[in-house]
């Protein structure tokens, strides 16, 4: 599904990644490991978009998306959860999946206009669907829109466990439950390719726990394939039946969690062994 071929990124003089090569199978679920400034959320940033490579290039489902602008690759089928956390604070935990279910209702709408050959060009914007009367009297399809929209995204919220706060202000969630928020809202994207970076970050043993079990869940369930960086070990070697380590911009191992916990070169720039 994702292929980087000889990925190098350079920020000035200094080199992030060199010859970045590794390749995700279709319906995966890979880890990548690395101690901090490795360059982990580097790729995540170049397969998504927000940096251009100095060099390589990154193929997603055959498609050369290298120079491609984020929402572009957004549309392709990529989604992400970020390191730091991205959530509308002051909006409903529902509206903040709702506001992603609406990009992706779009996209499909898109898709399905122009798989007809017509030429017409379709408004990202949902409300030129609507008239401004429906929109101000929440009536006719707006109504219909609003209520596809919710009815989505609290399967997903309930999916996530979070049903139950569906009417409470994101920001004050506790910070393992923002993080699962954020991952509902990636899937309401409907991703082919899902990219973790530390969704693990901040979390108790007992939530790390619980994490394993929503990855593995939702990567069966939803049929995807996941991208995950971290920093837990634990979770990484249970849950990634293939690991990627990174150091100093460079990959230095891939295999089996086995394999990468008894690699002496990962031992010794990560472990500490």
């Amino acid at each position: 599904m994702l292929e980087l071929h000889n990925i190098d990124m350079f920020f000035g003089g200094i080199a992030a990644l060199h010859d970045i090569k590794f390749r995700v199978d279709d319906g995966s679920l890979t880890g990548i490991i690395g101690p901090n400034g490795a360059g982990k959320t580097t790729i995540f940033n170049i397969i998504t978009g927000v940096y251009t490579p100095t060099a390589g290039s990154v193929i997603f489902n055959g498609y050369d998306i290298t120079n491609m602008k984020a929402y572009q690759i957004n549309r392709l089928g990529i989604a992400r959860t970020f390191q730091n956390l991205r959530l509308f604070a002051r909006s409903s935990v529902l509206e903040n999946v709702m506001t992603a279910a609406q990009n992706r209702y779009v996209n499909s709408y898109r898709e399905e206009i122009f798989s007809g050959n017509m030429t017409q060009k379709i408004s990202p914007n949902l409300s030129s669907w609507y008239s401004f009367v429906e929109s101000c009297l929440h009536l006719g399809r707006w109504s219909r829109i609003e209520k596809t929209l919710k009815f989505s995204s609290m399967q997903l919220l309930e999916r996530v466990g979070l049903h139950d706060r569906a009417n409470q202000a994101a920001g004050t969630l506790p910070y393992g439950m923002q993080r699962r928020l954020e991952i509902a809202r990636a899937l309401a994207l409907e991703p082919k390719l899902l990219l973790l970076d530390e969704p693990a970050a901040g979390m108790n043993p007992e939530e790390v726990f619980e994490l394993n079990d929503l990855i593995t869940g939702i990567h069966k369930d939803f049929n995807l394939t996941v991208l995950v960086i971290e920093h837990h070990m634990d979770l990484i070697m249970k849950i990634c039946p293939r690991i990627i380590c990174l150091n100093f911009g460079a990959k230095i191992a891939e295999g089996t969690s086995e394999e990468i916990h008894n690699n002496p070169e990962v031992l010794e720039a990560y472990l500490g062994g």
